[in-house]
């Protein structure tokens, strides 16, 4: 027989390498299910209607909804909410009388997702998981923050969730039609003037910057309904642009690279290299990070960055120069006859799942050792394109070895730099790391440029 749940057994059960369902001894039907990703939540277990008086029906489930960690009690618990033990007991009995009155609740159930999808599909709170999953997330390459900005985050187990006081759950039920351009202008000035509802506000005082994320994401999302249908107008485009912040022109001096070099050699060895390679690369901060062992030529020779993870969606050939190749060797041993697997795993992994995370923690740690004036990673980047541009490499080349595109690679001539003057980037980026090299080394080693990346702890 099966033992009776409690709400402390639900909450201290562990998951296993397989999926999991355990019976409610107190409850017939009820079942805790728990994930090998460590997901819980409540299924009813019954069989269907006999067809005839010889045969069983179908064994059937309906899925009542996640646990609610925090065991938050509520009068009248819906399926699909958060649940309590307590309030999956009052569910599942609710269904099993239904059952005993003759209801078909397979099929009662089918009609009450056919009703509710018709019905979320005019409001803020079904429209927005269907912008996502239908639109952002197939077309955008960074859409979880476009998804954050509108109150939807992705749960440990990949699916979309609502972010608690949330843009999302704030208009859940608010009817697209009826958000006015005076709803929108409130809640772009929210952003700007108290941070993006249900985020960590992360600088203190006004900032245009969250403002313009803010609208930008609203009006990308209003545009697509009324692409739709959904609704006539999109209320977005009455509500003035935020003014967009100034261009920044900093870029780290000599001894400042210097600093930063010694300081970046304080962390641990895998955000060492990532620091470094954005310096000597001058390659974005998500690019670095997350490069996989399959993107690696077999001599390190060459880095290619797909399409997919580049911001102008083409393809980015980035000749690694020595001592680049010096950093990524540690971590990558031999990147010939890779598996599959091996291909897509991150070079630059801590726990041989992830990319590192480089965030405000370590930017703080940098920032006082350094007692420098104020930076960004992005600067890096700034710094490696004026300072290719100082030592005599031609504007082209550089915005080639940055993957910029602009009037010099622009059109059918583009298309063809892009593969001809490979050689004239691999010069390049092998000056510009005998640039820093020279700079970040002790007197005793400067003839050498060879800068060891183990003085990371």
């Amino acid at each position: 027989m099966a033992k009776t749940l409690t709400a402390a057994a639900v909450a201290k059960l562990k998951p296993e390498k397989v999926r999991r369902e355990i019976p409610d001894g107190a409850c017939q039907g009820l079942y805790l299910v728990i994930q090998p990703s460590g997901v819980k939540s409540f299924a009813y277990r019954f069989r269907q209607p006999k067809r005839t008086a010889a045969k069983l029906g179908k064994p059937a489930k309906i899925t009542l909804g996640r646990v609610d960690i925090f065991g938050t009690e509520v009068a009248d618990p819906a399926i699909g909410g958060p649940l309590t033990l307590a309030a999956a007991r009052k569910l599942a009995t609710e269904l099993s009388h239904r059952r005993a009155r003759g209801e078909d609740i397979i099929a009662s159930r089918r009609q009450e997702k056919d009703e509710r999808a018709a019905q979320n599909g005019k409001t803020f709170g079904g429209a927005v998981f269907d912008f996502i999953t239908q639109y952002a997330k197939p077309n955008t390459r960074r859409w979880q923050e476009q998804a954050r900005l509108l109150g939807i985050r992705e749960a440990v187990d990949g699916t979309l969730e609502m972010i608690p006081k949330g843009l999302a759950e704030r208009w859940q039920d608010t009817p697209l039609a009826t958000i006015s351009v005076d709803d929108v202008f409130g809640v772009v000035d929210e952003a700007r003037e108290k941070g993006v509802p249900g985020l960590e506000r992360r600088a203190k005082g006004s900032s245009e910057s969250r403002a313009l994320a803010m609208r930008a994401a609203l009006s990308v999302m209003f545009g697509w309904a009324v692409d739709r249908r959904r609704i006539s107008v999109n209320p977005v485009i009455a509500v003035a642009r935020p003014t967009a912040a100034k261009a920044r022109d900093r870029v780290l001096a000599d001894a400042e690279i210097k600093n930063f070099w010694k300081s970046s050699g304080d962390e641990w060895p895998q955000v060492t290299a990532v620091l470094r390679l954005l310096l000597l690369t001058g390659q974005r901060l998500n690019e670095v990070s997350e490069i996989t062992r399959g993107e690696l030529s077999a001599d390190f020779s060459l880095w290619t960055i797909p399409g997919s993870r580049t911001k102008n969606g083409r393809e980015h050939l980035v000749p690694l120069p020595p001592l680049a190749q010096q950093i990524v060797k540690q971590f990558v041993p031999d990147s010939a006859g890779l598996s599959d697997a091996d291909k897509n795993a991150f070079v630059f992994s801590m726990d041989g799942e992830h990319a590192p995370a480089i965030g405000s923690k370590i930017k703080a740690r940098l920032d006082a050792a350094m007692n420098a004036p104020a930076w960004r990673f992005h600067d890096l980047r700034r710094t490696a394109v004026t300072g290719m541009n100082e030592i005599g490499i031609q504007p082209d080349v550089v915005e080639l070895c940055v993957n910029h595109v602009s009037g010099h690679k622009a059109g059918v001539a583009g298309t063809y730099d892009r593969s001809k003057k490979l050689a004239e980037r691999r010069a390049a980026f092998e000056r510009w790391a005998s640039h820093v090299a020279g700079v970040v080394s002790d007197s005793d080693r400067k003839e050498n440029n060879v800068i060891p990346i183990g003085e990371a702890r």
